[in-house]
C-alpha cells in the first residue's frame, strides 16, 4: 500500500449540482480540488473521526466527519475501491471504513436528526435523505409545520425550492414547543443572513463597476452588505472565492476584484465578480466598531482598532482578514509600456488583460478569470482589421473559447515569453519555433509578407504585370512624353476662368485624341501580358457501353445490402438522409466487419480486370472512337447543307414581290374584328384550336356574301 491514494472524476454535491474534481488521501491530510472553481478542501488527518462507505446514485460514496463538526461527502467511487480505501484508513488513520445502508422504501414518516451541519431523515435507523443546513436560505414555522427554503443554483436544471416537515405535538414536555425547537436547530446552522448587531466598519460612496453604481459597503462579521440607491446585496463570506488587487494602466487607479460563487443576482442578471475602482490619492482614517481586545482576539494582529492609509489598502486589508483568503496581485509580467497589463478588447468593449502567476484575468466588461489548469491551449492570431495588432485566443478544456483582440503588435514578444515560461500549449507553433525568439517576433511583425498568403501573392503578381505593361507603353509613346510643355497648365486655367475657352478646346482636341490612342495601346498591351497560355483540354474518355461494367467499392456493396434495413429502422427517411446515416454507420464498423466487404470488392475488381482483358483481346473498344469522329464530321456537313438550303428559301421568299403577310391584307374593319376575337381568346384560353378556326370563318362570311350581291 502506497503513501497516497488518488482518484479522478470524484463528485461533490454543491447546492444541487455535481461538481467533478480530484481526491487525494495521504498520511497528513485529505485534499479535494474542484475542477470547476479550483477551490481546495483540505482535511487534516488528525481531525477525522468518522468514515462511512455508502451506495449512492453515482455508484458509491464516502462520508467523512471531523472533530470540528464539519461533514464532507464525495461520490463517484467504484465497488472495487472499497478494499483499497478500508486498508488505507486502517494503516494510516487508525480507523475503520464502515458500510452504511440507505433506506429506499420511499416512506415519508420517520425521525429527523440533527448531526452537525446536516439534517438527516431516518427510517428504521436507515438514512432516507440528508439536507445540508448551509443550503437553507429561510425557515418558516406554522402550527405543526416547519418550511425550509433553499438557495438556488443556476448550474442545475432542476432545483429544490422548499421542504415541509410535519412536527407532531409533544406529549412529554409541554413547556417547549417542538416546532420552535425544530426551527431553532435549523437556524443555528442555516445560511440565513440576518443583519443583527452593528457593522464592523462602513465604507461610504465607493465606485463599483459591476454592478454599476456607487454603494455603501457595510462590513459585518459573517457577510458583506452593499447598499445602493436602487439595490441592496448581501454577500456571505463563504461565497467569496478569490480576491484580486490590480493596478490600472494609468498608474493612478486600482481595481479591487471579488470573485463570487454562487454569484449575486439581480433579476436575470448574474454578477460573478464584484469590481471596485479606487483612486490611489484617496486616503481614509478607519476606526473599527470593536474593542481593542476583541480586535486582537479575533484578527490576531491582522487588523487594529485605528488604521489610516489609502482607501484601497484599507478595504483590501479588512476583506482579507474577514474572508481569510489571500489577495492575488500581478506577478513579474511587464508589457511594452511598462504596465503589468495589456490593453485589448473582449467581445464589444475594451478593457485590460492581466497575466497572473496562475492565470489570466480580464476587467472589466464582462470580467473573465481563467486559471492555467483549465486552459487547453492558446493561439496567437493575426488581427482581422489591421496588421498593427493581433488577437490572443484562449481555449479551455471544456471547449469554450475566449478571444482578446486588438492587442498592440509590440506586446507580442512579452506575452509570448510569458506564455512560454508558464509552459502553456501554444496552438500555432510551427517552423518559427526552430528559430530564436527574436526571429519569432520579426516574422510575426512582417506577417503581411507571409509566403503562405495566397491573396497577397496574387496581388503582387498582378502588380508586376501592370508594371511591365506600363513599361511597354512608355517605350511605345516615348516621343509624346518627352515633349513636355509647361504652358499647357495655363491653357487649362484659361478654360475655367477666361471667356476665350474655344481656342484652348481646339488646341486640346489633338492632345486628347493622342492620349486616347495611347490609352488604347496601353490597354491592349495589358491584355496581352495578363493572358496566360492555356493548356489544351484533355478530351474526355468516351464510355464504352459494350464493355464490362466497373466494379463497386466495398462501401457501395455494403450500402446496397443495408439500404432496406436502414429504411425499416428509420421509417419515412429521405434519400439524402439515408446516405448520411449510412456514412455514419460505415465509419462505426470495426476492421473485421469492413474486411468482409473489402474482400468482396477485391474479388469483383479481379473479375472486372479479367473481363476487360478478354474484351480488349477480342477487339472491343478499338473502333469506337473513329466511328464517333465520322458521325461528328457527317453531322457538321449535314448542318451546313441545311443552313445553305434554308438561306436559299429565305432569298426566294424575299425576292417575290407578290408575297405579303396576312396583317398587310386585312382592312381596318377586319383588324377591329380581330381585336374583339383576341379579347375573347384571352378570356377563353383553354379552348381547342378547332373552335378558334370556326369563329374566324363565322367572322369572314358576311363580307363574302356582300361581294356576291354586288
Amino acid at each position: 500500500m502506497g503513501d497516497t491514494l488518488e482518484f479522478n472524476e470524484i463528485y461533490q454535491e454543491v447546492k444541487g449540482s455535481w461538481n467533478d474534481g480530484r481526491l487525494r488521501f495521504s498520511k497528513q491530510n485529505v485534499v479535494y480540488k474542484n475542477n470547476k472553481t479550483g477551490k481546495v478542501d483540505s482535511i487534516p488527518a488528525g481531525e477525522l473521526n468518522q468514515a462511512q462507505w455508502r451506495r449512492v446514485c453515482l455508484g458509491h460514496g464516502i462520508k467523512l466527519g471531523t472533530s470540528t463538526g464539519h461533514v464532507y461527502k464525495y461520490d463517484g467511487f467504484r465497488d472495487t475501491d472499497f478494499e483499497k480505501l478500508s486498508e488505507f484508513f486502517k494503516s494510516n488513520y487508525k480507523m475503520d471504513l464502515s458500510e452504511k445502508d440507505m433506506s429506499v422504501k420511499g416512506w415519508n414518516w420517520g425521525t429527523a436528526k440533527f448531526s452537525g451541519p446536516l439534517l438527516s431523515f431516518d427510517i428504521n435507523d436507515h438514512t432516507a435523505f440528508e439536507i445540508p443546513l448551509s443550503n437553507v436560505s429561510q425557515c418558516a414555522t406554522g402550527k405543526n409545520e416547519v418550511t425550509l427554503e433553499f438557495h438556488q443554483n443556476d448550474d442545475t436544471e432542476v432545483s429544490l425550492m422548499e421542504v415541509r416537515f410535519y412536527v407532531p405535538p409533544s406529549q412529554t414536555d409541554e413547556r417547549q414547543d417542538p416546532v420552535e425547537a425544530f426551527a431553532q436547530n435549523v437556524l443555528s446552522k442555516a445560511d440565513v443572513i440576518q443583519a443583527t448587531g452593528d457593522a464592523v466598519c462602513i465604507f461610504k460612496e465607493l465606485q463599483c463597476l459591476t454592478p454599476r453604481g456607487r454603494y455603501d459597503i457595510r462590513i459585518y462579521p459573517t457577510f458583506l452588505h452593499l447598499h445602493g440607491k436602487t439595490f441592496d446585496y448581501k454577500i456571505p463570506y463563504t461565497t467569496v472565492l478569490r480576491l484580486f488587487l490590480l493596478p490600472h494602466k494609468d498608474q493612478r487607479q486600482m481595481f479591487f476584484v471579488i470573485s463570487l460563487d454562487p454569484p449575486i443576482k439581480q433579476g436575470q442578471t448574474r454578477y460573478h465578480f464584484l469590481i471596485l475602482l479606487f483612486s490611489k490619492e484617496e486616503d481614509i482614517n478607519l476606526t473599527l466598531n470593536m474593542s481593542e481586545e476583541d480586535v486582537e482576539k479575533r484578527f490576531e494582529g491582522k487588523l487594529s482598532k485605528n488604521m489610516s492609509g489609502s482607501l484601497y489598502e484599507m478595504v483590501s486589508r479588512v476583506m482579507k482578514a474577514l474572508v481569510n483568503r489571500k489577495i492575488t496581485v500581478p506577478g513579474n509580467f511587464q508589457g511594452h509600456s511598462g504596465a503589468q497589463c495589456i490593453t485589448c478588447s473582449y467581445k464589444a468593449s475594451s478593457g485590460l488583460l492581466y497575466p497572473l502567476e496562475r492565470g489570466f484575468i480580464y476587467v472589466h466588461k464582462p470580467p473573465v478569470h481563467l486559471r492555467f489548469e483549465e486552459i487547453s491551449c492558446v493561439n496567437f492570431a493575426r488581427g482581422t482589421t489591421t496588421t498593427r495588432s493581433f488577437d490572443f485566443e484562449i481555449e479551455t478544456k471544456q471547449g469554450n473559447q475566449y478571444t482578446f483582440s486588438s492587442i498592440e503588435r509590440e506586446e507580442y514578444g512579452k506575452l509570448f515569453d510569458f506564455v512560454n515560461a508558464k509552459k502553456l500549449n501554444i496552438k500555432n507553433r510551427g517552423f518559427k519555433e526552430k528559430k530564436g525568439m527574436k526571429g519569432k517576433i520579426d516574422e510575426y511583425s512582417d506577417s503581411d509578407e507571409d509566403q503562405h498568403d495566397a491573396y497577397l501573392e496574387r496581388m503582387k503578381a498582378e502588380g508586376k504585370i501592370r508594371e511591365e505593361g506600363n513599361d511597354s507603353d512608355d517605350s511605345d509613346g516615348s516621343g509624346s512624353d518627352e515633349s513636355f510643355n509647361p504652358g499647357e497648365e495655363d491653357e487649362e486655367i484659361a478654360e475655367e476662368y477666361d471667356s476665350n475657352a474655344s481656342a484652348s478646346d481646339s488646341s486640346d482636341e489633338g492632345d486628347d485624341s493622342e492620349d486616347e490612342s495611347a490609352k488604347k495601346k496601353a490597354k491592349k498591351a495589358k491584355v496581352v501580358k495578363e493572358k496566360k497560355e492555356r493548356k489544351p483540354r484533355k478530351e474526355k474518355k468516351q464510355k464504352d457501353k459494350a464493355g464490362p461494367k466497373r466494379p463497386m467499392s466495398a462501401y457501395m456493396l455494403w450500402l446496397n445490402s443495408s439500404r432496406e434495413r436502414i429504411k425499416s429502422e428509420n421509417p419515412g427517411i429521405s434519400i439524402t438522409e439515408i446516405s448520411k446515416k449510412a456514412g455514419e454507420m460505415w465509419r462505426q464498423l470495426n476492421k473485421d466487419e469492413k474486411e468482409e466487404w473489402e474482400t468482396k470488392a477485391g474479388e469483383a475488381k479481379r473479375q472486372y480486370d479479367k473481363l476487360k482483358k478478354e474484351y480488349k483481346e477480342s477487339g472491343g473498344g478499338s473502333t469506337s472512337s473513329p466511328r464517333k469522329e465520322k458521325r461528328k464530321s457527317g453531322g457538321k456537313k449535314d448542318e451546313k447543307t441545311r443552313k445553305s438550303s434554308g438561306g436559299e428559301k429565305e432569298k426566294e421568299r424575299g425576292g417575290n414581290d407578290s408575297f405579303k403577310s396576312r396583317e398587310f391584307i386585312e382592312t381596318s374593319d377586319d383588324s377591329s374584328s380581330d381585336s374583339d376575337h383576341k379579347s375573347k381568346s384571352k378570356k377563353k384560353r383553354k379552348k381547342k384550336e378547332s373552335e378558334e378556326e370556326e369563329e374566324e370563318e363565322a367572322v369572314s362570311t358576311p363580307a363574302s356574301s356582300e361581294e356576291e350581291s354586288d
